[in-house]
């Protein structure tokens, strides 16, 4: 057996491993296949005519949801949790965020504009922005129900009610910001529809970090964590010698208000 770092494994030679990793190769082509097929069934979804006409607030002045395709017809939304007076947006989706200007190319050569939206106010976005170094098209929700109609936002009467409100409706959620991905279709005719949208666990496949983690010994190495994400942290804020509080749960970040009573 060999043990390092808390986990052990049965060592054994290049033919029993080979004869081990092949097999397990006939699982991994079984979940591509149904993977594929989970993929083909999504886009045979039906879709929902976008009635409203939400204004955003953005580097380009007021646009359209319609505006905000760029010349293509798909679209795609981050729904990045960073609500109004929040000193800074959610580590979890700083995550996903660290690994989307590289993909913005590819997905406008498949005819896809991607791009996040937040319900904090563009001055509080930008700023936020400019410290991560992150160059995607970034626009703020302020002033209008987007968030809300798309179910990542909640008002503190949803949060006091504490019945399950988040992904559909099967999770309880108790902050008023949430994490989602949505996609949108324009057609010829200039209508927007929305196609779908992924909560929670949907949006691990967005998440390269996670699928490089997945193929190490450790894996995430998250089954004694309070709260799965615990060990995140915005990528300026690492040290190299990170200890990770298995008992911390989620922790939304500060609101300005709450900064100057600390400071008082």
């Amino acid at each position: 057996m060999a043990a390092s770092a808390g986990i052990s494994r049965k060592v054994v030679s290049h033919e029993e491993w080979l004869a081990a990793r092949t097999e397990f190769l006939k699982k991994e082509k079984e979940f591509t296949r149904l993977r594929d097929e989970l993929s083909k069934q999504r886009r045979e979804l039906p879709w929902e005519k976008v009635e409203k006409n939400y204004i955003f607030d953005g580097p380009n002045g007021n646009e359209t949801l319609a505006d905000l395709f760029a010349g293509r017809s798909q679209l795609l939304v981050y729904h990045f949790m960073l609500g109004p007076n929040w000193v800074e947006g959610c580590a979890s989706c700083s995550l996903l965020a660290d690994h989307f200007d590289g993909a913005i190319p590819h997905l406008n050569a498949r005819d896809v504009t991607f791009l996040v939206i937040s319900r904090a106010p563009l001055a509080q976005i930008q700023a936020f922005q400019k410290r991560m170094g992150w160059k995607f098209k970034w626009l703020s929700s302020n002033g209008n129900d987007f968030n809300f109609d798309y179910k990542v936002s909640f008002t503190p009467a949803d949060i006091e009610k504490g019945e399950p409100n988040y992904n559909f409706s099967t999770i309880p959620f108790q902050v008023e910001e949430g994490p989602g991905l949505s996609a949108f279709y324009k057609g010829s005719t200039g209508n927007v529809f929305h196609t779908y949208s992924a909560y929670a666990r949907g949006l691990d496949i967005a998440i390269g970090a996670y699928n490089f983690l997945d193929l190490t010994p450790k894996g995430r190495d998250e089954e004694n964590l309070a709260f799965t994400m615990a060990w995140v942290k915005h990528h300026d804020k690492y040290t190299g010698n990170d200890v990770v509080d298995a008992k911390r749960g989620y922790t939304p970040p500060a609101k300005m208000h709450d900064c100057c009573k600390e400071g008082a």
